[in-house]
C-alpha cells in the first residue's frame, strides 16, 4: 500500500495548484500555482514549467507519479525495518523524504527565478 498512499500527498497539493490556478485571478494564485504544482509534480521543471511546451506537462506528471511511487516504495521498505512497523512510521520516513524533494524543487524554483528575473514570480 505504501506507494499507492505515497500519491496522497502530491495529489492533495497538485490539486490545491490546479484549482488556484482556475478558479482564481490574482497574482498570489499564479505563485501558488507555481509552487505546490512543482513540489506535486517536480517533472514539470525538466519540461520546462511553466514556460515550456506544454505537451510535455502530462508525461512529466506522469514521471512524477512514478517517482512518487518509488519515494512510497523507498519510505515502506525503511519503515518495516523494524518488526513492529506500523503506518506512524511509515508516514514519518516518507515526510522525511518528501521534505527532501519539496526542498529541492523549491531551490530550482529559487534558482530559475533569479536566472529568468522577477517574472517568474
Amino acid at each position: 500500500m505504501g506507494p499507492f498512499l505515497a500519491l496522497l500527498v502530491p495529489g492533495i497539493v497538485g490539486a490545491i495548484a490546479y484549482f488556484s490556478l482556475q478558479w482564481f485571478d490574482t497574482a498570489w494564485s499564479g505563485a501558488v500555482g507555481l509552487i505546490f504544482g512543482v513540489c506535486a509534480a517536480p517533472a514539470l521543471l525538466a519540461a520546462g514549467a511553466p514556460f515550456g511546451d506544454r505537451d510535455l506537462y502530462p508525461l512529466a506528471i506522469a514521471l512524477s507519479g512514478v517517482m512518487w511511487m518509488l519515494v512510497g516504495v523507498l519510505a515502506s521498505r525503511r519503515a518495516t525495518r523494524n518488526p513492529m512497523a506500523t503506518w506512524a512510521d511509515f508516514w514519518r520516513h516518507y515526510a522525511w523524504l518528501c521534505a527532501g524533494v519539496w526542498l529541492g524543487a523549491c531551490t530550482a524554483l529559487v534558482i530559475a527565478a533569479y536566472s529568468i528575473g522577477d517574472s517568474l514570480f
